[in-house]
């Protein structure tokens, strides 16, 4: 099988990130790849352009994992608070979602989080305290702490 020498213009699962040279089948590359502009061939010139987008990649991850340890040391300190209907014995009415959580952080704390960086490991269906996961950066995760009060 004939090998290729590529530079990838964006991030493709598997394979790697923008700017990362890889080596991939012809028939990938022809059939999946340039179609979809995900990619092109890896020229002298062209690896100069990709030594500048992996450069440019690098200072945007730094600073997005900076940004994102700032608002994990914040929200590690604070306990959020979230009302819900309840039944007797604390039971809710359905459960708290990520969507919920990310309101009541924003409400309390004036931190907007991705509601897909909430990791709900099993449903929130009773009052009392909680602890969920978030990950606003690959490197970057932190507890949440909930106390759901019946309404």
């Amino acid at each position: 099988m004939k090998q290729m020498k590529v530079i990838l213009r964006a991030d493709v699962d598997g394979l790697g990130h923008r700017g990362d040279i890889v080596e991939v089948s012809k028939g990938y590359v022809r059939n999946f790849l340039e179609p979809r502009s995900l990619a092109m061939p890896a020229t002298p010139g062209a690896v100069t352009q990709a030594a500048s987008m992996r450069k440019a990649r690098d200072e945007r991850d730094a600073a997005a994992r900076e940004a994102a340890e700032e608002i994990a040391k914040v929200m590690v300190s604070k306990e959020i608070t979230i009302h819900s209907r309840a039944g007797d014995g604390g039971r809710l009415f359905g459960s708290v979602t990520a969507a919920e959580i990310v309101a009541a952080v924003a409400e309390q704390t004036e931190i907007e989080i991705d509601r897909r960086a909430i990791r709900l490991d099993e449903h929130i269906k009773s009052t009392g305290s909680h602890h969920v996961m978030a990950r606003l950066h690959s490197d970057v995760e932190f507890p949440i702490h909930l106390d759901v009060v019946a309404d």
